[in-house]
């Protein structure tokens, strides 16, 4: 696998570009909403892209932005959005005003402080909403959401012109949709699956799950503000989602061993609904 390349993966009707692995990397890009979670250490598939929703300051994780500030400044690009925790921005900044003192060159970036329940639109019919996470340092998990108007249920089994009837009447017949696509966690403990009611129903839940096995126990993940199998196998039942992609793995697992346990430790009927993003 090329790393600047990154891995390519689909659900929910949507195409996702990344990598991720547990304190060396994580960034999953949606290149045709022009927006990416994480930006792990700046990648050539982010550098084109818009809006980046950044889970925490971890250097896995953010590394990557005064990369991608350099990259569009040589490029002449618009001006992109990152969102963060609140607690991120002056730090992020400062750190920018380092590199423009050591760069001789001034950047145009624009970093927006992102608070649970925040609702930011995006191009296209889509928006993202922000969830509380729980992690060692202050962090935010990301919902991307669809909105569609469709036809209100009272009136669906109308005809064509009874419905234009109702509507020229000052009606309102459609009603607006909003679906939970895709929820991206970052690190993060157990307890976000309970934060907001969205979460587990989002048809893609991208949650990392570093630790797999008896090597590291639940008071070790917890200790260092991640998630274990043992904690996520009880909860599964109240977890909708068509698809959980388990991110962040620790990297003592190799790709084959790492599905070899879930194999042995999932119910049956769950081992097709949840996968380990490619690549790693």
């Amino acid at each position: 696998m090329s790393v600047s390349a990154g891995e390519t993966w689909s659900g929910a009707g949507l195409k996702f570009h990344g990598l991720s692995l547990s304190g060396v990397r994580t960034a999953i890009a949606i290149p045709e909403l022009s927006m990416a979670f994480d930006v792990a250490q700046g990648y050539p598939f982010l550098l084109n892209l818009k809006n980046f929703f950044i889970s925490h300051g971890h250097l896995d994780h953010a590394a990557g932005i005064p990369y991608i500030l350099s990259q569009k400044a040589m490029t002449r690009q618009p001006r992109a959005k990152f969102y963060m925790p609140p607690s991120l921005v002056e730090p992020m900044t400062r750190i920018m005003r380092v590199w423009e003192e050591i760069e001789r060159h001034q950047y145009d970036f624009d970093f927006i402080a992102t608070n649970p329940d925040d609702s930011i639109p995006l191009a296209d019919r889509h928006f993202v909403k922000v969830f509380p996470t729980l992690h060692r340092i202050d962090s935010n998990g990301y919902t991307l959401f669809e909105s569609k108007k469709k036809l209100a249920p009272e009136y669906r089994n109308l005809s064509r012109e009874q419905i234009s009837e109702i509507a020229r009447q000052g009606t309102e017949v459609t009603k607006t949709e909003e679906t939970p696509l895709v929820s991206f966690t970052g690190d993060t403990q157990i307890e976000f699956l309970e934060s907001r009611p969205w979460i587990v129903k989002s048809k893609v839940l991208m949650m990392e799950c570093t630790y797999l096995d008896e090597r590291k126990s639940v008071a070790n993940a917890r200790e260092w503000g991640h998630l274990h199998l043992d904690e996520l196998i009880p909860l599964l039942p109240k977890i909708e989602s068509e698809k959980i992609v388990l991110i962040h793995l620790s990297s003592r697992y190799s790709t084959r061993e790492a599905q070899s346990i879930l194999d042995s430790r999932l119910p049956a009927h769950e081992r097709g609904r949840i996968e380990i993003y490619p690549g790693r």
